[in-house]
């Protein structure tokens, strides 16, 4: 079942003021994007693959419902029914016609209570641009709690680019209805699969507006913690008979529908997966998997991660992913001194910088990182995203060039002569400014390695 969603909003962004001096010019502009809860902002010392595409962005909001699911809620409570209708509701960011005035988006902040608006490059239902229809697909899945809106910065630049962009609100995931993990835990990679199937039925039906543009044959999954969680089940990663046993997990067993080599867990991978990035996935830290288990994540992997992650955790977690995952090539992108917040949330936006009654604390926290700059991190992640996806959805094999790094950027040397041509001993990393590639980490491993 699906229905569609106008929101209605049609506050446009005001007009800059002219100033004398470009150092008040920059004041203003940085004031601007704070008091607007600009997401699309863009450092001058960002690198090459961050900058938008060519295209104007587009979106639109989908209710899907997949019927007769487990209701995990329910039973962890000993309720009854125990099967139910589960609905999903989507944002659809995709290439449009025009670079249209961008139109906010009203999102609920992490005390589930306050909202606010932000603004990108987005614009509400304006028309597509088919000219290079179909587009590949990326599925964005966010972490426990959060929304569709979380890493819209992220979804908008890519669609800019040439994807149709899937961010899905996970029920019982999100900040307003935060449920029992135990439906997070089954229900993550069953719905990222599930919103996959349902985007290849509407591309192909008449009169939808997603009919002839989108192709799901050519699919990344972007997942952020939980959403990461999913990613790695989704692309061939199960889990463990110690995490289905948890009390505090999944009830019923019901997780072992995500065991390693299970006929439930080999059924619901899929070949129009080719990619996937995980940014701070959650569970190996928890022993959600081993290396029996992660070895079976078949589809080339970004793993990206904050040093000092104290959720997902850096050594014991998202490391340890990073070097189990023998059964593909992988790379892990680390920012280092980050926390569990790196490269993923939005900006911050400046109603969450008070304090919440109901939290007790400020859910600027929720977004932010107390070394890293968002918007600097944002900038990286919308860069290394690019190379990867365009390289391993579209096959552009000069995007290879980007992920072909030596290991400690700061062991990089800058080396261009005057007309900006390399010299043999340079080494920075492809499409970082000088100077700019600093606290990054970026280690490659091949398939059996």
């Amino acid at each position: 079942m699906i229905s569609y969603l106008s929101k209605g909003l049609t506050r446009i962004l005001p007009a800059s003021s002219r100033l004398a001096t470009l150092v008040l010019a920059s004041v203003s502009l940085s004031e601007t994007a704070m008091a607007d809860n600009r997401i699309d902002i863009l450092r001058p010392d960002a690198p090459e693959l961050a900058a938008p595409g060519p295209h104007g962005v587009g979106r639109f909001t989908i209710e899907l419902t997949n019927p007769d699911q487990y209701d995990i809620v329910s039973i962890a409570a000993d309720q009854t029914p125990e099967r139910y209708d589960r609905g999903l509701t989507v944002e659809i960011f995709y290439p449009s016609e025009d670079h249209n005035a961008p139109t906010p988006m009203r999102v609920f902040l992490r005390d589930g209570e306050t909202e606010a608006d932000i603004i990108g490059l987005s614009a509400d239902n304006v028309a597509p641009d088919k000219t290079d229809a179909p587009y590949p697909l990326v599925i964005v899945s966010h972490g426990y709690p959060g929304n569709r809106f979380l890493m819209s910065h992220l979804a908008e630049n890519l669609a800019s680019k040439g994807y149709v962009v899937a961010s899905v609100d996970h029920t019982d995931s999100l900040y307003q209805d935060q449920a029992a993990f135990g439906s997070t835990l089954v229900n993550r990679p069953l719905d990222q699969m599930f919103v996959l199937n349902e985007l290849e039925r509407l591309a192909k039906e008449p009169g939808t507006l997603l009919e002839g543009l989108v192709d799901t044959s050519r699919t990344g999954l972007i997942g952020y913690s939980m959403g990461g969680y999913g990613a790695i089940i989704s692309a061939g990663g199960g889990v463990t008979d110690v995490s289905i046993g948890y009390e505090w997990g999944a009830p019923d067993g019901l997780l072992g529908m995500h065991k390693a080599g299970s006929p439930d867990h080999e059924a619901l991978l899929d070949a129009r997966l080719k990619a996937i990035i995980a940014i701070g996935p959650w569970g190996r830290n928890r022993d959600f998997w081993d290396a029996d288990g992660l070895s079976g994540v078949r589809v080339p992997a970004l793993y990206v991660a904050g040093s000092v992650d104290d959720i997902s955790e850096y050594e014991t977690g998202i490391r340890k992913i990073f070097e189990e995952s023998t059964g593909t090539e992988r790379h892990l992108l680390t920012f280092v001194s980050a926390n569990h917040n790196a490269a993923a949330p939005m900006p911050a936006p400046a109603e969450s910088y008070a304090i919440s009654g109901k939290l007790g604390w400020a859910p600027f926290e929720h977004y932010a990182d107390a070394v890293w700059d968002t918007v600097r991190m944002n900038n990286i992640m919308q860069h290394f995203a690019t190379a990867f996806l365009d390289l391993h959805i579209k096959q552009d094999a000069a995007k290879a060039d980007y992920l072909d790094l030596i290991p400690n950027a700061e062991d990089g040397v800058y080396a261009r002569g005057d007309d900006g041509t390399q010299k043999p001993e340079h080494t920075y990393w492809a499409g970082f400014p000088d100077r700019s590639a600093k606290g990054l980490l970026f280690e490659t491993l091949k398939k059996g390695d």
